[in-house]
């Protein structure tokens, strides 16, 4: 009986590891809202949980100050401490890994053209 109250206790402070994942996305200038595989997460400096390792698609908009969308996909890929049969140990351990990934991204201002060349690919365009 002792047996398996020890083994028991063993077993839960054995089984209370934690992983933690988090993705902290910045931006040149700061506040342009970001979506996350189609999601909104905040404005720039955000961070967010994530579960999955992988690609995410990540678009920054920016459009009050006239900046570029920018729509790119960023990979994150596991660390060596979560590649089976790594993982299942890892998971186990009785303190916290943290997994903190850092994206930068420098959105650049939309530039307008000049009348004349507007008025130049009109005229163009209307020749065919």
């Amino acid at each position: 009986m002792n047996r398996y109250v020890i083994i028991a206790l063993l077993a839960a402070a054995l089984s209370g590891g934690c992983l933690e994942r988090r993705l902290t996305i910045t931006s040149d200038p700061e506040g342009a809202l970001v979506f996350i595989s189609d999601k909104e997460v905040g404005r720039t400096p955000v961070t967010t949980d994530f579960t999955w390792h992988g690609r995410y698609d990540i678009i920054l908009r920016y459009p009050e100050e006239g900046y570029r969308t920018i729509k790119t996909s960023a990979g994150i890929y596991p660390k060596w401490y979560e590649w089976p049969p790594l993982d299942l140990l890892s998971h186990m351990a009785p303190w916290t890994y943290r997994d903190h990934r850092y994206l930068h991204y420098r959105l650049t201002k939309l530039e307008f053209p000049d009348d004349d060349v507007l008025i130049r690919r009109a005229d163009g365009l209307r020749r065919y």
